[in-house]
């Protein structure tokens, strides 16, 4: 397991900043945030249309349902019933 860093808060302003180390720094000028757990995440966000097929791509490695549905066959009725 990797060593854990430390990044430095600082005040920007009226706003709480973060200094983060060079092998944690993300791609452009925005990232996503939200409170995971007793924590915060920081997520890039995908700017240009190609990086997010990409990404969508990666979701689909693996078949979605590959096994069927794995369901009971409809039981059968009389339609005039």
């Amino acid at each position: 397991m990797p060593k854990p860093e430390i990044a430095k808060l600082f005040q920007n302003g009226r706003s709480q900043a973060v200094r983060l180390p060079r092998e944690f720094r993300f791609e452009g000028d925005r990232v996503r945030i939200r409170r995971v757990a007793q924590g915060v995440l920081l997520q890039p966000i995908i700017q240009d249309a190609t990086q997010w097929f990409k990404k969508l791509d990666q979701l689909n490695a693996e078949p979605f349902l590959s096994d069927g549905r794995k369901q009971p066959a409809a039981p059968k009725r009389d339609l005039f019933e």
